[in-house]
């Protein structure tokens, strides 16, 4: 039901897709031992010890790893090879182009949605973790091919932005869905908006893939977060999502009590899968963090929920409003599909072959195998080895 494959970590170029070069640059030099060298470059791009974003031993590789696991999932997913794609480690969502923010240093996001584009016309990115997805957000302000869907803690929060009336610029306007929201959401409060708004969400723009951040500070005794809600309410968007069949990658994200991360991430798995688990927490080598009950589910706080019944249902309102106001499913024109990095790493890799040998051959036949060969794999390449050609699903508009 569930296989498990080790990722290759995300290069530079991967990552350089959406990020500036000169910022992949200095996440791959800067270290603990040298920062003192890069006081400049840590102040243009928010990192070091005086931001939220500090250096520590390992950071390029941590970055590497958990992007390139969000990568290969997209990959996964484009190829169909599953329907859906699990990360917990990745979910990075405030990180910019060229600036770290909120714990995030390379936007994984950004980089698996721009890998899903290259095969779907479509994408809708969820985020329910209690801080806006703002770098998500921002990358895709402008485009009506990725609508952003988020649920937040709007106010006196980091990072402040979400606003309800912030709804995407130029091609993008209406395609930025906020619903800002304050302290105390419980789980039938946090349904009320979800599960109407993805309903209609799903019936006018019909996306072919779907990117779900389960950030895990949304839920109860987050010691950052203000949300009440229960594993089951979280995961209950979890469950939600998964009923349109549509392929999804479903990624981490915040979460600072770290016993309850792993909880909710646990039994998140368990929905994807439909599979029960037990309430009760198999003995294991961190056993003792889920003292002193020992068991997977929380119970929700007895504190007040902020969020009145006037205020949820002017947010499901004007959400319901700007969905409405869209002219149906954006189209795509037909477009030979770019390769995947995969694709990328063997052409290049049988470039470099081909060169090494290529002193040793003359005359006819020089270029059979190459890139210049007329030929196609059994993937389908297109004549140059770059590709395949396939019709993108589109809509007409209206």
């Amino acid at each position: 039901k569930m296989d498990f494959f080790p990722s290759p970590p995300a290069t530079p170029d991967e990552m350089s897709a959406f990020h500036s070069e000169d910022y992949i640059q200095f996440l791959g030099k800067v270290t603990p031992d040298n920062l003192r060298g890069y006081g400049n470059q840590m102040q243009k791009f928010n990192v070091g010890e005086y931001t939220d974003c500090p250096v520590f031993d390992g950071l390029y590789e941590f970055t590497q790893l958990y992007t390139g696991a969000s990568l290969d999932g997209a990959v996964k997913l484009n190829r169909g090879d599953c329907d859906i794609a699990i990360n917990w480690s990745g979910g990075l969502h405030h990180a910019k182009k060229s600036e770290a923010s909120g714990f995030c240093y390379i936007n994984d996001i950004v980089l698996a949605i721009l890998e899903l584009l290259k095969v779907h016309a479509r994408v809708l990115y969820i985020d329910i973790d209690v801080h806006h997805g703002d770098g998500v957000e921002e990358a895709f302000y402008c485009t009506d091919r990725v609508m952003t869907f988020s649920l937040h803690k709007y106010g006196d929060f980091f990072p402040g932005t979400g606003h309800i009336k912030d709804t995407g610029a130029k091609e993008g306007t209406g395609f930025s869905v906020n619903a800002p929201l304050t302290s105390g959401m419980t789980d039938e409060a946090y349904e009320r908006i979800f599960k109407p708004v993805m309903d209609k969400i799903m019936e006018v723009f019909q996306p072919g893939a779907i990117v779900l951040q389960c950030g895990a500070d949304s839920l109860t005794g987050d010691r950052l977060g203000c949300f009440n809600l229960s594993l089951k309410g979280h995961a209950e968007c979890v469950r939600y999502t998964k009923s349109f069949n549509v392929p999804t990658l479903v990624l981490g994200g915040g979460g600072y009590t770290i016993r309850n991360v792993a909880r909710c991430w646990a039994y998140e798995t368990s929905v994807c899968l439909d599979v029960d688990l037990p309430n009760e927490i198999p003995y294991n080598d961190y056993f003792e963090y889920y003292a002193p009950d020992f068991q997977l589910h929380l119970t929700p706080e007895q504190r007040e929920n902020m969020n009145t019944e006037a205020s949820l249902e002017s947010v499901r309102v004007d959400l319901l409003t700007q969905l409405m106001s869209l002219k149906g499913a954006p189209s795509v024109q037909m477009a030979e599909v770019p390769p995947d990095f995969e694709i990328i790493k063997e052409d290049a890799a049988a470039e470099k072959e081909r060169r090494s040998t290529k002193e040793d051959r003359s005359g006819e036949g020089m270029n059979d195998g190459g890139v210049d060969d007329d030929t196609r794999s059994d993937r389908g390449k297109t004549k140059d080895g770059r590709g395949e050609k396939r019709e993108h699903e589109a809509e007409l508009a209206g």
